[in-house]
């Protein structure tokens, strides 16, 4: 029988865990976080990760589950994400899937194709010829050996880059023939709910601002902290991440804080566009706009409408 699982979808800083944590006060639901940043321990400033107390009080699943010094992956999150919603369901509650990373819940929604895990050793050589070459020369081989695959693929997505070459060296098959076989989450039916605003202007001042409360909060010694304590460099994929990434730089003295702060600051505000258009091409959601009045109560009414709560 096929179970329920409800997602709140919504571009950064548009308020996702507030709401999340204002619903769970009232409904029978559990939080499972969706976001590729606070996976990862000690990463808790510059993710807008819930405070312990607040995780104490509202336990959050996929939340700290994951060193900084290993790459958390698509498969990891798959596998992870299908034993938090059995473990929820069991418990006779509701998933409520919150976050803002798309990449994630588009394999939910799609399906998980049984690609190959990670090669250190032959990311490393893929990673030293795009040093050489630059990684728009390496796109342009991998529209010689994946042309599918490089249409969806940005010149400069150094990742998606590095994984689709990865996926061919070690299969000897492209990336995008591997999606025509997916694992897929059938057992499950999803009510998206998703935020957007048509205001990205004032969007946009919130993420400075809340880019600005993080620095006061300490997130430069957070980062020097991790850097220092840990089996971690600015190489690997947590610190790549948007904030720890300028604050890198930062630290490596090849920008000045102010620098790093606008730097971020306009990185994020490019997720977020990019995140709302990914929201707006699909459509199966009941959508809310994140500035809109009495707005955790509407989605309260909805939820208690939807499962007769």
């Amino acid at each position: 029988m096929s179970q329920t699982v409800i997602t709140l979808r919504g571009p950064t800083a548009s308020g996702k865990t507030d709401i999340a944590i204002s619903l769970i006060k009232q409904l029978p639901i559990e939080i499972v976080s969706v976001d590729s940043v606070m996976v990862y321990r000690g990463l808790n400033i510059g993710s807008a990760k819930p405070n312990d107390q607040i995780l104490d009080q509202f336990p959050h699943h996929l939340i700290n589950i994951s060193d900084p010094e290993n790459n958390y992956s698509l498969g990891k999150f798959f596998k992870d994400v299908n034993k938090a919603i059995q473990v929820i369901i069991e418990k006779k509650k509701i998933p409520f899937l919150v976050g803002g990373t798309m990449m994630y819940f588009n394999i939910l929604s799609k399906g998980l194709s049984n690609l190959p895990s990670s090669d250190d050793e032959i990311r490393k050589k893929i990673e030293h010829q795009a040093e050489v070459l630059g990684w728009p020369e390496l796109h342009k081989k991998l529209s010689e050996v994946d042309p599918l695959s490089a249409t969806k693929i940005k010149p400069n997505d150094k990742q998606r880059i590095q994984r689709a070459l990865e996926v061919i060296e070690l299969t000897g098959k492209p990336l995008s023939k591997f999606f025509k076989d997916q694992k897929n989450t059938d057992d499950y039916n999803f009510f998206n709910i998703s935020l957007f605003t048509n205001n990205r202007d004032r969007l946009y001042q919130r993420i400075n601002s809340r880019f600005s409360e993080m620095l006061n909060d300490g997130l430069v010694d957070e980062v020097k902290g991790l850097l220092e304590s840990t089996n971690l460099s600015s190489s690997n994929n947590s610190m790549k991440s948007i904030g720890y990434r300028e604050i890198c730089v930062f630290l490596e003295n090849k920008s000045t804080l102010k620098e790093a702060e606008h730097n971020a600051s306009m990185a994020t505000r490019r997720l977020a566009k990019r995140q709302i258009t990914w929201l707006r091409s699909i459509k199966d959601h009941n959508s809310y706009d994140i500035f809109e009045k009495n707005l955790i109560q509407k989605i309260q009414d909805l939820i208690c409408q939807e499962f007769k709560l």
